[in-house]
């Protein structure tokens, strides 16, 4: 009787699934990671070379910056970008060396629910943030606020 030596077998395939969460786990790593250079480098020229570079980074210098939509919405895709860049790179790790399988999945969803908080979060105080406190000294705060008291 002869035996015959199976194939190894690969990770099945389900015919009902249409989303492969791995393969579009790396695009995004490479198509954010290309838009986060661009977010941080122009963000660290903004903030650290143009103008008075590091000098001119102080309360009044973030309230202008978020008293723009511009600025709101690059800090904002950043947060956005760098968080999920960051949780998909950390899913990938738990993948490779949590082997239980129920751990694996908690720290999957300890991960997502990191990641969710944190952009909410983020996103609130970009978004809230008020450059004009009540009760904040008038030598921090920005020129335009002084217009408004």
């Amino acid at each position: 009787m002869a035996t015959t030596i199976d194939a190894p077998r690969s990770a099945p395939v389900h015919p009902n699934r249409r989303f492969n969460i791995e393969k579009w786990g790396w695009i995004y790593m490479r198509v954010s990671g290309v838009v986060l250079v661009v977010l941080i480098f122009g963000h660290l020229f903004i903030n650290l070379v143009a103008g008075d570079g590091v000098r001119q980074i102080d309360f009044a210098f973030i309230a202008g910056k978020y008293a723009t939509p511009f600025w709101q919405i690059w800090d904002v895709l950043m947060l956005w970008l760098a968080l999920i860049h960051g949780s998909n790179g950390m899913r990938t790790i738990t993948n490779d060396y949590v082997v239980h399988p129920t751990a694996n999945r908690l720290t999957k969803y300890a991960l997502v629910a990191a990641t969710a908080v944190l952009i909410v979060l983020g996103t609130l105080v970009v978004f809230t943030f008020d450059p004009c406190p009540a009760n904040g000294l008038a030598a921090n705060l920005p020129d335009f606020c002084k217009a408004v008291r």
